[in-house]
């Protein structure tokens, strides 16, 4: 009999039918064995009526029986419910711990079952946890829960430092949040698989950098007949899989289970009969386990990959071993080499792939260059710094087949052994990192993984070749998705890509990412907002992100904490409190600073003073928090002065980051003062406009004409959402604008009676300023000997007159939209 790993699952477990003499390891999404990927294949066995000598398992003949069954049909794992005696161990580890004790109690119990597997060649995995109720979750509140499994985590960890340890989550407390959590466990029944698929899709964004793997799936037999438990479990396994799981679990081996003192014998989601004579359902399991990740005869279209250099000698060697060990049976890899003067030729010579050199032209020609010399019908792009999992094209091409989206990415990872330094920077803000309006439908994918139809990629031009460093890749996902193409997310399709390793190094990156957002702000002016910042509708995964000191989050329990799919919802955007992380709060503290200088010749301004040391040590706490969180996971595996290390410099790349992005801001031309010409001088108030027009469109239609009218005249415009009272806004600068509604009256043979109502929307900013300057003009007013009261005082209407005039030329643009939209006349 061979030895087993097991994956310890809270009071529960799962081993591997299978010998191994290397520790497993989670890197990126999935478990590896030395450098073998490991697919989890398993099921559950158990829990048994305990004998007369109270032992908890079947006689060792049966036990050897039942393993040697489960190895023949492709089971590499076993999930056990108890922990197991010595002499299970060759076959299984478990893990108990009786819910009723007290945390002290529990954590002992953790401490001593691992003390007793620790080393043993059949440990995969420890679970300190099993589906905690969530009424008990909800009574004790999440916080304080989380910090419960923390604890026990902890102790695990302490006796066992390598191994692998998890908690078993399920829907109903999904809302728990454990980032420190080696791989991420959850049990889920769902019947239908377009549902199933959907909810697999969410988790995967949960655990986000970390494998997946469904502890339990399965389908009573006896309410639903052993040929749609078959059926059903097929579908789940292989679903499971494709959708980029690390392993699943069928629940259950056997029908023969005991719980709370008792046989159960009303359900029956066992493989096998209690006798052990099997179902159809071990058939069907046994098939789907022999065909992961995907059948052999699924479709495999011709992949082309193209990889853009400039002086990328010293990391391309390990894309193209990583390209060297892909395991997908029809792609090409062509290399672009732009301009490089270092040793990447060399190094080139050195593989078996298409070389192509031009002349530095910038990144967005080489990918164009790549584009034109392709025979795939699927282009995927890959950076010189990154190297793909061995199963990327695999799960690029499986979502191609299944979808029809024009582009998928899938997520770029920090390799584990770059260092603490790379680990820093992967914990800071700046990365490439992919926004996700659904689960599975992507806004923007990162250019360092991103995978397109040649088709799709050519009928929009390739890449605008004005992006030379970044923000390509942006560029390109939003004419996709104006031309109406959809852009897909694929968690499996991993690649791990080298994070700077200095600070000149991220410095550089950073400002350079900074002058490709004042490229794509003067292009796409209605995707950003008056700060200048790109206004996403999705939602942006990744670490480091910024975060608010106090981000209220709300939980869906449902009534009385009874809905089965409980989720944490957490609002858009960052609030106030995330400003100190936007670059232009540095302009703000040296403004603050000079008025405060200032002071020296007027006293007042003083005041300034400490509302700048308010807004510098927000400023550090907001560094200090996020990059406290955006570190938690790797920082939980660290020791104290590692951990101090760490977060250390993490929370100064916090601070870096923002002041190098207002750099390369700066230079492009992206300043908070970069747009407004007046027009005009207009009191800031709504207005109706009636327009009646004998030529005939629908609302919609009608819509779209008088924006791209108002576009045409290089008016900043934007549409409103599902939620706003509001179709179009348009931007008139930084301290106001004008947002429209219309209303569309039919007066028969194709005349429309057009209302427009306009009304003024005064910047946050442009109030916020008016305030200040005429409070400073009243404190003024006190100290008649210098004359600061009728200077600010005058200041203070600045702001409302920049209003007016900005107003005016959103209101003149309008009228000059509907002109030239074919109205005949405004009134």
């Amino acid at each position: 009999m061979s030895s087993v790993r097991a994956v310890s699952t809270g009071p529960d477990i799962l081993p591997a039918l299978a010998e191994v003499d290397v520790a497993p390891s989670v890197r990126g999404k999935f478990i590896f064995v030395g450098d073998d990927k490991l697919y989890v294949r398993g099921v559950t066995y158990g829990t048994f009526r305990p004998d007369a000598d109270g032992h908890e398992y079947p006689a060792l003949a049966i036990v050897e029986r039942d393993f040697a069954r489960m190895a023949a049909c492709g089971v590499n794992a076993v999930r056990v419910y108890t922990v197991p005696p010595p002499w299970l161990l060759d076959s299984a580890v478990g893990l108990l711990a009786d819910r009723r004790d007290g945390l002290d109690q529990l954590e002992a119990v953790v401490r001593a079952g691992v003390r007793a597997c620790r080393g043993h060649p059949a440990v995969l995995c420890y679970a300190i946890g099993n589906e905690i109720p969530a009424p008990i979750v909800r009574w004790h509140g999440r916080r304080r829960m989380a910090g419960y499994i923390e604890r026990l985590y902890r102790a695990a960890k302490a006796e066992d430092p390598t191994a692998l340890v998890t908690y078993v989550n399920y829907p109903s407390s999904e809302y728990l949040q454990l980032p420190f959590l080696d791989l991420v466990c959850f049990n889920a029944y769902l019947e239908s698989q377009e549902r199933f698929a959907a909810y697999l899709a969410r988790l995967q964004n949960i655990a986000g950098d970390r494998p997946l793997i469904m502890s339990e799936i399965g389908l009573d037999s006896l309410r639903h007949g052993e040929g749609t438990q078959a059926e059903v479990l097929e579908g789940q396994v292989r679903t499971a899989f494709a959708s980029g799981c690390a392993g699943a679990f069928v629940y259950a081996w056997t029908d023969e289970w005991y719980r709370t003192g008792e046989d159960v014998d009303d359900w029956a989601f066992g493989l096998t009969r209690r006798d052990r004579r099997p179902k159809k359902a071990l058939a069907a399991v046994r098939k789907a386990f022999a065909e992961v990740p995907f059948p052999q005869d699924r479709p495999c279209p011709r992949i082309s990959v193209v990889v853009c250099t400039y002086n990328g000698g010293r990391v391309i060697r390990d894309c193209l071993e990583g390209l060297r060990k892909l395991d997908y049976p029809d792609f090409e890899v062509i290399v672009v080499d732009d301009g490089s003067t270092d040793n990447t030729a060399a190094v080139l010579s050195e593989y078996d792939v298409r070389v192509i050199t031009t002349e530095n032209r910038g990144l967005s020609n080489a990918r164009n260059t790549g584009m034109e010399a392709v025979t795939g019908e699927i282009v995927a792009y890959l950076d010189d710094d990154a190297f793909p999992d061995p199963h990327w094209l695999t799960y690029l091409s499986a979502t191609f087949c299944s979808t029809a989206h024009a582009a998928v990415g899938g997520p770029n990872i920090g390799p584990p052994d770059d260092g603490w330094f790379a680990e820093s920077v992967g914990n800071a803000p700046g990365n490439p990192a992919h926004v996700l309006v659904s689960d599975r439908e992507a806004e923007h994918i990162p250019g360092c993984n991103m995978a397109v139809r040649k088709a799709a990629l050519q009928a929009v031009g390739g890449f605008d070749p004005q992006f030379r460093v970044a923000g390509d890749d942006v560029d390109l996902c939003w004419r996709l998705r104006e031309r109406g193409e959809t852009l897909g997310f694929s968690p499996a399709a991993m690649v791990w890509h080298h994070r700077r390793n200095s600070v000149r190094a991220f410095w550089k990156q950073q400002v350079g990412y900074g002058r490709s957002e004042a490229l794509l702000e003067r292009k796409w002016p209605e995707k950003y907002n008056v700060a200048g910042h790109a206004g996403w509708s999705g939602r942006i995964y990744g670490q480091g992100l910024a975060r608010a000191l106090f981000r209220p989050s709300r939980i869906y329990y449902g009534t009385w904490g009874s809905a089965p799919f409980q989720r944490l919802c957490e609002p858009p955007g960052g609030g106030l409190l995330s400003l100190p992380l936007m670059p232009e709060w540095y302009l703000v503290i040296v403004a603050l600073l000079a008025l405060s200088a200032l002071g020296a010749l007027w006293t007042p301004l003083l005041f300034a003073l400490p509302v700048a040391a308010c807004a510098v040590a927000l400023l550090l706490a907001q560094a200090g928090v996020s990059a406290a969180r955006a570190s938690f996971a790797s920082a939980s595996r660290s020791s104290a002065a590692e951990r101090f290390r760490l977060r250390g410099l993490t929370a100064f790349l916090h601070l870096l980051q923002p002041l190098a992005r207002l750099r390369g801001r700066l230079a492009g031309g992206l300043t908070p003062w970069r747009r407004g010409r007046p027009y005009g001088l207009v009191f800031p108030r709504p207005r109706t406009l009636r327009v009646w027009t004998e030529r005939w469109q629908a609302h919609e239609e009608r819509l779209r004409s008088l924006k791209a009218a108002l576009r045409a005249g290089h008016a900043t415009v934007q549409s409103g959402g599902e939620y706003d009272r509001w179709d179009l806004e348009i931007r008139g600068g930084m301290f106001g604008g004008t947002r429209v509604l219309m209303a569309v009256e039919e007066h028969g043979h194709g005349t429309q009676l057009v209302r427009l109502r306009t009304w003024p929307r005064c910047s946050l900013m442009g109030v916020a300023l008016t305030v200040v300057l005429a409070a400073l003009s009243t404190a003024a007013a006190i100290d008649p000997s210098w004359p600061a009261s009728v200077i600010l005082g005058t200041a203070a209407l600045l702001p409302g007159v920049r209003m007016g005039t900005e107003c005016a030329a959103s209101l003149a643009a309008i009228r000059r939209a509907l002109g030239e939209s074919g109205f005949e006349s405004v009134r």
